[in-house]
């Protein structure tokens, strides 16, 4: 039979482990907005027009080209910095899921050798 302290010890880890999947959707999430971002700015650098129509909700509005180039070099800052955020998290996350472990191992060591006794 499992202690409470290893039950409660088991749920923590699996809380971590969802929040470390969590994570890993958002980042998938954000790199494939950063794709998206460096492929419009690698047409924007081909292209020799000086305005160009941008997508706002259901409607086309014309844009100057740099302007465009602007807004979507801050939402790549953005972008890059919500991924450094989330790794920051993860790192912190994993490092707890290990303790969680670590934790956990002792603790089905020490009841079982109670449980011998």
């Amino acid at each position: 039979m499992v202690s409470k302290q290893s039950q409660n010890l088991l749920e923590q880890a699996q809380m971590y482990q969802q929040q470390l999947q969590g994570i890993a959707v958002q980042k998938e999430t954000i790199n494939m907005q950063l794709i998206e971002i460096n492929k419009s700015l690698e047409e924007l650098e081909k292209t020799k027009e000086k305005e160009i129509y941008k997508i706002a909700g259901p409607i086309l509005i014309k844009q100057g080209i740099e302007e465009v180039k602007k807004d979507l070099e801050e939402k790549k800052e953005l972008m890059d910095l919500r991924i450094k955020t989330l790794e920051k998290n993860e790192k912190r996350l994993q490092e707890k899921l290990e303790e969680m472990r670590e934790k956990l191992t002792r603790s089905m060591k020490d009841s079982d050798t109670s449980g011998r006794g």
